[in-house]
C-alpha cells in the first residue's frame, strides 16, 4: 500500500474517533523537516495512533523511533498502524508517563517530537535537553494552544485550560531564556516551536 494512502486511512480512522492529530500544515513542517535531516535516532511524545510516527519514518527511511504513550488503547492501535505498513522493526514503543520514562533513557537522540500532554512540555524541557545530541532539534506541537498562550488576556480562575496555559507559556519564557538555545515559533496550525542547540 502506497505511504499517502496509508497515512489516509489513519487519518480517517482518526476524524471518525475523535482522536487529535497534526493539523495540514504542522504535518507539513514535520515531513519537511525530517525528509532534510533525516534523524537517526528520533523520541517522540505522545504516540496515539502512530499517524506522526508513521509519517516520520516512512519519510526517513534510515530513521529508528522510540515513541512513548500513556494510554494502553491508543498503544494497540499505533501498534497495529505500525505493523499495517511493516515500521514495527524500526520502532519501539513505551507505555507509560513520559515525565518518568524521559528520565532513564539510555540514549541521545537527532530529533525530538514533542506532542504528548501540553502541560507537562516544561517538567519534561531539562531532561529533554539532557537527551538531545548536540546538533539535535526538539518540535514541541501546540505551543499556541487554541491560540490562548499568546493573549492578552487572562484566563477566568476556573477554565479548564488555565494549567495548560500558564505551564506552556512557561515552557516558552524557558527556552526563550536559556542563552544555550536558539529557537523559531511558526504561528501555523495551534503552533509549533522549534528548539535547537546554539552551536
Amino acid at each position: 500500500m502506497e505511504k499517502e494512502t496509508v497515512l489516509s486511512s489513519i487519518e480517517k480512522f482518526a476524524v471518525e474517533n475523535k482522536v487529535p492529530i497534526l493539523l495540514p500544515e504542522s504535518r507539513t513542517v514535520l515531513k519537511e523537516i525530517i525528509k532534510s535531516r533525516k534523524p537517526q535516532n528520533i523520541l517522540e511524545i505522545g504516540t496515539a495512533i502512530g499517524y506522526s510516527g508513521c509519517l516520520m519514518l516512512l519519510n526517513s527511511h534510515e530513521s529508528k523511533l522510540t515513541t512513548i504513550e500513556k494510554d494502553s488503547n491508543m498503544i494497540e492501535v499505533a501498534k497495529s498502524n505500525f505493523q499495517h505498513v511493516d515500521l514495527m522493526d524500526r520502532v519501539f514503543l513505551l507505555h507509560g508517563d513520559a515525565t518518568e520514562i524521559i528520565k532513564n533513557l539510555p540514549k541521545k537522540y537527532d530529533f525530538i517530537f514533542l506532542d504528548g500532554p501540553k502541560s507537562q512540555y516544561v517538567h519534561q524541557l531539562p531532561f529533554l535537553l539532557d537527551i538531545l545530541n548536540e546538533k539535535g532539534l526538539i518540535l514541541a506541537d501546540n505551543v499556541c494552544f487554541r491560540g490562548l498562550v499568546f493573549s492578552k488576556s487572562d484566563l477566568p480562575k476556573k477554565n479548564k485550560y488555565k494549567t495548560i496555559v500558564k505551564n506552556l507559556r512557561k515552557f516558552i519564557d524557558d527556552v526563550k531564556n536559556n542563552p544555550s538555545l536558539k529557537y523559531e515559533i511558526l504561528e501555523i496550525g495551534d503552533g509549533l516551536m522549534i528548539i535547537q542547540k546554539a552551536e
